[in-house]
């Protein structure tokens, strides 16, 4: 099983990176390991632009052979970044998550939470034909639940952080491997 994390920002000293942190380690603790996609450093180019763009492919590689994809966004003005957009336009057409299972997280200062911005992620997400699952998690007050160190300090947003990896796991084990395993008793 391949779990590939998508970090939806770059911005230096963000809380998004702290939450996908909990849900990469409940990963691990249950003999999963995720490999991160963090866009820091890298060069995405704009759909249309020509060129090599070693960065892209990495990210096409990893999503082609993924199992799940967890995506994890902040909110900023109401919406998942530019930067996230970018990266999702640089899975291609058709879509490189068309057919994977896609968990959501998202992360935001406000009392509400990232809301808004996880509803327009699912949007796009179903659009090229990912399957979204059910119960995205929003993070409301992120400044307030993780210490300088990046420790959460909530049980409730640590749970909640959790559940996002349990329910990708879940649906994995219960839809997609029993699939694989049937494939491979029909063929052996």
């Amino acid at each position: 099983m391949k779990i590939v994390t998508l970090l939806g920002t770059a911005r230096p000293g963000n809380y998004t990176q702290h939450a996908l942190q909990l849900v990469e380690t409940h990963l691990k603790n249950s003999g999963v390991s995720a490999t991160r996609f963090d866009p820091s450093g890298k060069v995405l180019p704009f759909p249309g632009q020509e060129g090599d763009f070693p960065d892209a492919q990495l990210l096409q590689d990893m999503v082609r052979d993924a199992t799940g994809i967890i995506i994890a966004t902040p909110e900023y003005h109401g919406s998942f970044s530019a930067l996230l957009k970018l990266m999702l336009e640089n899975m291609g057409f058709p879509s490189l998550l068309a057919g994977k299972p896609v968990a959501l997280l998202g992360v935001a200062a406000g009392r509400i939470g990232a809301i808004k911005s996880l509803e327009q992620l699912r949007s796009v997400c179903s659009h090229t034909g990912a399957i979204v699952l059910p119960g995205p998690v929003s993070i409301a007050g992120i400044q307030q639940v993780f210490d300088a160190e990046g420790n959460c300090t909530s049980k409730e947003t640590q749970k909640s952080l959790e559940g996002v990896a349990t329910r990708l796991l879940d649906y994995l084990n219960q839809h997609v491997c029993p699939r694989f395993a049937l494939e491979a008793m029909v063929r052996s």
